[in-house]
């Protein structure tokens, strides 16, 4: 009669083979090179008109998705890019495209702003905040915000005041008193003071108070309190 307990216990040559094959298993995955970590390029961008297509008639769809695709092209499966390597002909290609697919899209230029524009690299910097100034003069009263960005992070990052004054500058120029706070017009003055030019950020403030242009009576109080300040 055939006993089930023979079962339970396999021929020792059986067992033998299989640590043998357990090991040598083991011992080939221990020797394969870890796999290197690859990364793909920012690609050129097809022509705007093909992405119109492709949107079928939801060309703002379409931007969100590409500015989307785009902020995650520096995380990949096969490692990080850093934002300092990436192609800048090639992302302002793709930041072109997705503008015109969007021209009242904020979030292109709020990238550049407070990624691109703040690498470790000079030269990319003031490539960057370029870009920012270009395309702020297409729609100043919308766009605003990351051209004062920009005043910002020549003033404190590049240190390059001049640089900064011409763009607090065309804010104040470009952009109507109603559609833009305050504050953002008024960078010129401080720029002005913080390059030593007392003199002249006296005459703005006292030019900004004689138009009447600002009705906030704190503001108006503070104004006069730097006023005062800045006065001989």
């Amino acid at each position: 009669m055939w006993d089930r307990r023979d079962n339970r216990r396999a021929p020792a040559p059986v067992v033998f083979l299989l640590v043998c094959a357990l090991v040598l298993q083991g011992g080939w995955h221990a020797l394969q090179p870890l796999p290197a970590a690859r990364t793909e390029p920012l690609p050129a961008p097809l022509p705007v008109w093909v992405w119109r297509l492709a949107s079928v008639g939801e060309p703002v769809a379409m931007a969100k998705l590409l500015t989307l695709w785009l902020q995650a092209h520096d995380h990949q499966a096969g490692g990080s890019i850093p934002y300092r390597r990436l192609d800048l002909d090639r992302l302002e290609g793709w930041l072109d495209t997705i503008l015109t697919l969007d021209p009242r899209g904020q979030y292109p230029l709020q990238l550049v702003a407070r990624h691109h524009a703040e690498v470790d690299d000079t030269a990319r910097q003031r490539r960057m905040l370029a870009y920012i100034r270009l395309r702020f003069a297409e729609d100043p009263d919308r766009r605003w915000p990351w051209l004062a960005h920009a005043v910002l992070l020549a003033r404190h990052r590049l240190q390059d005041l001049p640089l900064a004054l011409a763009y607090a500058r065309e804010i104040r120029q470009r952009t109507d008193p109603g559609q833009v706070p305050g504050w953002a017009r008024q960078l010129e003055w401080t720029v002005l003071e913080a390059m030593g030019e007392r003199e002249g950020a006296r005459r703005w403030i006292e030019e900004l108070l004689s138009r009447s242009e600002v009705t906030d009576p704190v503001e108006i109080r503070f104004l006069n309190e730097r006023l005062r300040t800045l006065s001989p």
